[in-house]
């Protein structure tokens, strides 16, 4: 090896060496992860848990951010175009179970949990408005130094994402939709929601039961261990008061996206309808948008495999 190679060997080796070190910082775990309060500890536990079946080497970021720490779960080889996903309201990032090995084969993937609601992120200041939420998501962006990426949001991920094109959507490289919550139409008056409101009063169990069985056409393909999770998730803080202000986007706000979206819903979504296709087909500029067979609100689990391809092929079209 000639010694202008031996240069170039050496100054890749520091090049990668510096990208890893430039995260390796935000790998100590806090201390309200080392040493949780007795409240906390039991869903940490469950949530670790679930991360080991998503069977994949990952890594954990602690990201100090203007309002707390951000956790950011970390998959995928460090060369391959940036990927972030952006959870249901009280599934936190574990809810990529069924989907984290597909989108790993090809992209580098940042999963980052809610800083409002049940998960690793921890809130250390008030956030009084959805543009600080915006910002906070910005801020995490800005750390990871991610300049282009593509976006996935599922039920209020996707109601957030979507928040987040209107605020700078110069950074989205595409955008998929996943039954997004309160962002084409209202949620329509149905006999699941008022089971949902009934059940409300009764025991914390059956509530659970009857909030899955309204959000999944397949309640018992969902990973044992993630309910383990997701129930205790639930009994902790579960509605914020940001959960008022997703209204659904104008026409104005939908024909101002410039990257493709694709927008997928459930044939049993109690959330979205045909009429949620039918505006996005006509009002984003680049669009796609799809019914999947037999699935459920929660399309990403009951359907998992069908879900996973239409994605890739999704983001392999905007590659090509």
């Amino acid at each position: 090896m000639t010694f202008k190679n031996i240069i170039w060997v050496l100054l890749i080796a520091i090049l990668i060496t510096s990208c890893k070190k430039s995260y390796f910082k935000y790998t100590e775990k806090p201390e309200y992860i080392t040493k949780p309060s007795a409240e906390n500890k039991p869903y940490f536990d469950a949530y670790d848990a679930t991360l080991k079946v998503w069977d994949i080497t990952f890594e954990e970021l602690y990201i100090p951010t203007s309002f707390g720490t951000a956790h950011v779960v970390i998959s995928g080889p460090e060369s391959g175009e940036p990927l972030v996903l952006l959870h249901g309201m009280n599934a936190s990032s574990t809810m990529w179970y069924p989907n984290i090995k597909a989108f790993t084969q090809d992209y580098r993937v940042f999963a980052i949990d809610f800083i409002l609601e049940p998960g690793k992120s921890y809130k250390t200041k008030d956030i009084e408005s959805v543009e600080q939420i915006s910002a906070w998501y910005h801020e995490i962006f800005n750390t990871l130094k991610l300049k282009s990426f593509h976006l996935i949001g599922a039920s209020r991920g996707g109601w957030l994402s979507v928040n987040l094109a209107l605020q700078n959507q110069e950074k989205i490289k595409s955008m998929t939709l996943l039954s997004p919550a309160q962002t084409f139409i209202w949620i329509r008056p149905s006999a699941d929601l008022l089971k949902n409101i009934i059940y409300a009063l009764s025991s914390e169990e059956k509530q659970m039961q009857q909030n899955l069985k309204s959000m999944s056409s397949n309640v018992d393909n969902i990973n044992k261990t993630y309910l383990e999770q997701y129930a205790i998730g639930t009994e902790k803080d579960s509605i914020n008061k940001f959960v008022m202000s997703m209204q659904p986007f104008s026409k104005r706000d939908f024909q101002s996206l410039k990257m493709p979206v694709l927008v997928l819903i459930g044939d049993d979504d109690m959330i979205n309808n045909e009429k949620t296709l039918s505006l996005a087909k006509e009002w984003i500029p680049n669009s796609q948008a799809e019914t999947i067979n037999n699935a459920g609100h929660f399309l990403s689990v009951d359907q998992a495999e069908v879900v996973n391809n239409k994605i890739l092929k999704f983001l392999k079209r905007i590659k090509n």
